[in-house]
């Protein structure tokens, strides 16, 4: 397809959103990857301290949980664009590459709508947090807002990258590249 074909059916606006996405999923997964290497030592300190300096810390398991939860979150998205993502098999591998588009175009409404339904509902949860100054109940004690705040931003990073897959999935099955 000519360029004049490719921006007929897709504006300009709508690929250059899709370049911006696509780059913001890609730098915040990749920095989310290095999450991995914080998490491990701050597990690593808090073998060493309980169990060669006997002094056991309180907040070193916890604190690898929300790292571990602002990993995924944030990495969502970026394991999109890899197409890392759990996905049911059977017969989509046999469709053509247009094929699979038009099933992904569909199934794209589908993950929207489950997460819109997420993002409503961890705007809520975050509200809440804030207002009433939400801790989780351990010896630690640690406020929920930083970890409910990630969330919130990874759960619309996915909604943002999910709509650019929309629309790559749409040139494809129409036969175009988004390059």
């Amino acid at each position: 397809m000519s360029k004049q074909e490719i921006e007929y059916f897709m504006p300009k606006f709508i690929i250059t959103y899709i370049k911006f996405v696509d780059y913001l999923s890609i730098k915040l997964g990749r920095l989310a990857m290095y999450t991995i290497f914080v998490m491990t030592a701050v597990l690593l300190l808090g073998s060493v301290t309980r169990n060669i300096l006997n002094m056991p810390l309180s907040w070193t398991v916890e604190m690898a949980q929300f790292i571990l939860t602002g990993y995924y979150f944030i990495g969502g998205a970026y394991s999109m664009i890899l197409k890392d993502h759990v996905r049911m098999d059977l017969l989509y591998d046999h469709l053509s590459k247009k094929g699979k588009a038009r099933i992904d175009v569909v199934t794209n409404f589908c993950l929207l709508f489950y997460l819109i339904t997420l993002f409503i509902g961890s705007i809520s949860s975050t509200m809440y947090a804030i207002e009433y100054g939400q801790r989780n109940f351990s010896q630690w004690n640690p406020s929920m807002i930083p970890i409910k705040i990630i969330m919130v931003i990874g759960i619309f990073l996915m909604i943002l990258q999910t709509i650019s897959t929309f629309f790559k999935d749409l040139a494809t099955a129409r036969g175009m590249k988004i390059s």
